[in-house]
């Protein structure tokens, strides 16, 4: 595991001086995933995620702090793979959708991690009417040329805890965890005239 893992970071950081000039990249929805976990009754770790997620990572490996992440989820795009469930969390209980349709995070600030090719990005996260600021623990996977697309392409994995009390869903706590772990992995591509 640890061999793998330093693999990756070295394949990372290899590929990130490569392509080290800043670039805006566009997230393909089809390869993005956020989803989120929670604790129920003691019993269960149930998840559930979004299907629609949709904006820009703009990247600086020579210049980090310079980086940015503007993201957008439609709330109605929440799929746990239990229609009823479904149903639930998008009423008045818990995400609110006809009121709160979308959710968004911005970040603020982005910074080096603890090890080669991870990073700390700090932004607002608004959900349900309500910004609270979050920390996301993000890996880079990759970065170089989509073999497919012939066009810039950058991969990340990321990661944050938050309570959903925070966010005036807080119906159930204890019995369903307050907090709730949030897991994203998302691959972006360059539009063509940026290609390198």
């Amino acid at each position: 595991m640890f061999q793998k893992t330093l693999l990756a970071a070295a394949l990372a950081l290899t590929s990130a001086s490569a392509f080290a000039a800043a670039e805006t990249y566009t997230i393909d929805g089809t390869h993005t995933q956020a989803n989120f976990t929670w604790n129920h009754f003691g019993f269960s770790n149930p998840s559930a995620g979004f299907d629609k997620i949709e904006g820009t990572i703009r990247f600086d490996a020579d210049d980090v702090a310079s980086s940015a992440v503007d993201v957008t989820i439609e709330i109605d795009s929440l799929n746990s793979h239990v229609p009823k469930l479904d149903t639930h969390l998008k009423s008045a209980d818990f995400f609110d959708v006809e009121k709160y349709p979308t959710a968004t995070f911005k970040s603020t600030k982005v910074e080096k991690g603890a090890s080669a090719g991870t990073f700390k990005v700090t932004g607002d996260l608004t959900l349900h009417g309500v910004t609270r600021p979050v920390v996301l623990e993000a890996t880079l996977n990759g970065i170089g040329e989509h073999p497919m697309k012939k066009v810039s392409a950058i991969g990340f994995d990321g990661h944050t805890t938050v309570k959903r009390s925070d966010f005036g869903m807080g119906a159930y706590v204890p019995n369903v965890s307050d907090e709730v772990r949030i897991s994203l992995t998302t691959e972006a591509t360059a539009a063509k005239s940026d290609a390198k």
